[in-house]
Order: C-alpha cells, then sequence, then structure tokens
C-alpha cells in the first residue's frame, strides 16, 4: 500500500485524535489532497532521524481555516505500520510518501495481567493527578500511552510491540520503576513545605 506521509516528532497511536495546525506549503497541499480524494495519510515518527514506522490517520474535520493557507485539522488514527520505502518528495508533490505494511497485533490479554495493568495505571494516574475515571473492559495499552511518562523513544518501542500482552506488560515494568519516582518527588516537596515551620515531632522512646 503506499501512503503520502507527514512525518512529525511524535507517535500517533491507534484509535488517538490528533490535532494538528498546518503551515508549511508540502503539507496545506497534502491536506488539499486529502480533502479532495479522500484519502488518508500517515503520521511517521521521527526521532533524530526517521524512525520507519508510522500510523494510517484519517481527517476527521477541518476545525478552523485561516486567509492565508493554514488550518486546524483534527484526525484519527488507525493502524500502525512499517515504512517500505521513501520517496521525498513524491513525484510531482511537495510532500513526501512510500510503500508501507500494516503490523500484526494479537488483541489478547491475560486476566492476570490486564488485572495488573490496570491496578498500577490507576495508580500512576491518580499520583500524576491525571483523572482516572476509566472503563477497565475498553482501556488499552496505547489509551494513557501519552499521559504515564514515557520518552518518545519509549512511546515507539511500545507503539511496535505486536501484541497487547506485550505491550501492558511493558507498561507494567514502567510503572513499576516510576512510582516509587513519583512517591519520592512528592515527599521531597512536602518536607520543603515543612521548612521554616514548628514542627510537632513525637517523642521516641529508648
Amino acid at each position: 500500500m503506499y501512503l503520502p506521509f507527514f512525518p512529525l516528532k511524535l507517535v500517533a497511536f491507534p484509535d488517538e485524535e490528533v490535532n494538528l495546525h498546518i503551515f508549511e506549503p508540502r503539507y496545506r497541499q497534502l491536506m488539499g489532497d486529502v480533502e479532495s480524494q479522500k484519502i488518508n495519510f500517515g503520521i511517521c515518527t521521527y526521532t533524530n532521524q526517521l524512525s520507519g514506522y508510522g500510523t494510517e490517520v484519517k481527517l476527521i474535520r477541518v476545525h478552523k481555516r485561516y486567509e492565508d493557507g493554514r488550518m486546524d485539522i483534527q484526525t484519527l488514527g488507525l493502524r500502525p505500520f512499517r515504512i517500505l520505502s521513501f520517496d521525498n518528495p513524491m513525484p510531482g508533490k511537495l510532500y513526501s510518501g512510500g510503500e508501507i505494511e500494516f503490523l500484526p497485533n494479537d488483541p489478547r490479554i491475560s486476566q492476570v495481567t490486564h488485572h495488573e495493568f490496570i491496578f498500577y495505571l490507576k495508580e500512576i494516574l491518580h499520583l500524576l493527578n491525571y483523572p482516572n475515571v476509566f472503563d477497565p473492559k475498553t482501556v488499552t495499552s496505547f489509551t494513557f500511552a501519552h499521559k504515564v511518562g514515557l520518552k518518545l523513544e519509549e512511546e515507539l518501542e511500545l507503539f511496535k510491540m505486536s501484541s497487547e500482552n506485550e505491550r501492558a506488560e511493558y507498561l507494567i515494568h514502567h510503572f513499576k520503576r516510576m512510582i516509587p519516582v513519583i512517591k519520592a518527588v512528592e515527599q521531597a516537596k512536602e518536607k520543603i513545605k515543612q521548612n521554616g515551620h514548628f514542627k510537632h515531632l513525637d517523642p521516641l522512646n529508648f
């Protein structure tokens, strides 16, 4: 399959809404073709170089059009892919494109892994003061992946995994590593607040 590309320093996860501000001439041309031809395009993850992976996305709506041709758009992530060829630019276009193949995905997850994943997910969202009201039956490893402190490279590593069980185990490991760090930071903040205040300390019995 051949897709036009939009390289960005982000990972667009499946089922994620991605809002973009379009201002470069090549991507204004791309959005024009997307609208007129009713085609999808690929958001390709760029780290220090093109990663070789991306997500097929579809245009949901144009939120705002500016007089100078810029626009704010809303897109939805569909399927993850691997880049097989890269044409920069595509023939006759300002933007790039290439052949892709979609990544395999096994959505199954063991009950034990899912239970542990949900337990630690709730804990870390609570510590980060992020609303964690969600349905455990519908949440996936991708749902909060941008909210739990992963680096771009770690998000890409998660993205490339081919099964939900593997992704959940990866995040569980991340949660177990991060939760003590976040708690330690919060304790340090509390200690700083105590400086300069009279302390009510319990006497120690020896």
